[in-house]
C-alpha cells in the first residue's frame, strides 16, 4: 500500500540525504536548476542562516538513523542521493554511518517504491571485497555499496536503479582540502607531511554534483540500462599530496606566493603525528585510518568509466583552485 501511494505521487521529487554539506550544496542547487522538487533531511533546519544554495529547498527536521520516520519521509519521492559520510572515527561509527544508514535506507527504498538511487562513495571501495581495503573508512565504503547492490538487485527486473559513483579527493571554494593546507601555511615555516608520496585526482565538486545529477536522467535514456552502474568521479590530472600542498601555498600567496617548504615524515613518524593530532579538539587535519586510506593510490584504475561516460568534460585542479585559495 505504502508503494502504490507513493508512485501516484512521486513526480519529479528527490531526497538527498547529506544535502546541506560541501559536496550536498552544490548537488541540491544544481537539481533546483533542473526543476527537481528537493527534500533534504536535517536536524538542524538552518532556517534563520539558511545558504543561498538551498533556497527553495525544502528542509525536513529529521534524524536519518531512525528508520521509520526516514521511511515515511521518502514517499512519494521519485529518486534519493546518499552524501552521508565521515572521514574520522571509530569502527562502530563508520559501521553506522556507512552501512546501517545504507541497510535502512535501502530497506525504506524498496518499502516506499523509489525508482533511483546514486550513493556516492570512494575510490578504493570495493563492493565485491569490501573488507581488502586498507581502511576503515575503505571498507565499510565498500560495504555500503554491496547493500544497496544487493537491495537493487533484489528483484528482477531490479527494485530500482542504482549508480555508485567513487570521486577521488573533492575541491571547491568550501572544501576542507586545499583550503586546510593554504591557512596552515599562514602560519607555519614549513609543513611536515604525512602521506606525502599518495597519489590522488583531484575532482571539482561542481562535476561531482553534475554526475550525482546527470545519473538520475539514466532511466530510459542512451546511456544505459537499469543495470547498476559504478564511475570512478575523478578530475584530468594526477598529483602527489606533497604536490597539492604546494600548489595551495603558491595558490594562496604564502611566503611570497612560493608557499612554506613541505617535507614527508617517515612512516613512524607519520603515525606518530596522526596520533597526536586525534587527541586534539575538533575534526584532525589527519588521522591514522587517513594514513591507511593513503596506502592505496586515489586514483582511477581505468576499467571502470568515468565522467566522461555521463558526458562531463572533468576540470582542471588548478585554475579553479587559484580562484577560492587567491582571495584567502
Amino acid at each position: 500500500m505504502l508503494a502504490a501511494n507513493s508512485q501516484r505521487s512521486q513526480q519529479k521529487r528527490v531526497f538527498v540525504l547529506g544535502g546541506t554539506g560541501f559536496v550536498g550544496r552544490s548537488v541540491c542547487a544544481m537539481l533546483l536548476r533542473q526543476g527537481w522538487q528537493v527534500t533534504v533531511p536535517t536536524r538542524a533546519r538552518l532556517q534563520s542562516e539558511r545558504p543561498p544554495e538551498l533556497s527553495g529547498v525544502t528542509l525536513l527536521d529529521l534524524d536519518v538513523h531512525e528508520e521509520e520516520a526516514l521511511t515515511q519521509a521518502l514517499a512519494g519521492h521519485l529518486a534519493v542521493i546518499n552524501l552521508v559520510a565521515i572521514l574520522h572515527g571509530t569502527q562502530a561509527l563508520f559501521s553506522q554511518v556507512h552501512v546501517q544508514l545504507v541497510e535502512k535506507l535501502a530497506r525504506a527504498c524498496l518499502a516506499v517504491g523509489v525508482r533511483q538511487v546514486v550513493q556516492v562513495s570512494a575510490i578504493g571501495a570495493s563492493a565485491s571485497q569490501p573488507l581488502s581495503a586498507p581502511s576503515m573508512y575503505l571498507r565499510s565504503k565498500g560495504q555500503g555499496e554491496a547493500v544497496l547492490l544487493h537491495a537493487a538487485d533484489s528483484s528482477n527486473p531490479p527494485a530500482f536503479e542504482l549508480t555508485i559513483l567513487r570521486p577521488s579527493v573533492i575541491f571547491g571554494a568550501q572544501d576542507k582540502f586545499l583550503n586546510v593546507f593554504a591557512s596552515l601555511q599562514k602560519t607555519l615555516p614549513a609543513v611536515p607531511l604525512a602521506g606525502a608520496a599518495a597519489r590522488f585526482q583531484p575532482v571539482w565538486v561542481e562535476d561531482v554534483a553534475n554526475a550525482a545529477c546527470h545519473s538520475l536522467t539514466r532511466c530510459g535514456s542512451a546511456l544505459g540500462s537499469s543495470a547498476p552502474l559504478i564511475l570512478e568521479a575523478c578530475g584530468p590530472d594526477i598529483f602527489t599530496l606533497r604536490e597539492l600542498v604546494q600548489i595551495a601555498g603558491r595558490l594562496s600567496g604564502a611566503r611570497g606566493g612560493r608557499g612554506r617548504p613541505v617535507f614527508g615524515l617517515p612512516n613512524w613518524l607519520a603515525w606518530l603525528q596522526a596520533s597526536l593530532m586525534e587527541l586534539l579538539p575538533g575534526e584532525p587535519v589527519m588521522s591514522r585510518d587517513n594514513l591507511d586510506s593513503m596506502r592505496c593510490d586515489n586514483v582511477a584504475q581505468g576499467v571502470l568509466p568515468g565522467l566522461a561516460f555521463l558526458s562531463i568534460r572533468a576540470a582542471a585542479l588548478q585554475p579553479i583552485a587559484a580562484s577560492y585559495l587567491g582571495r584567502s
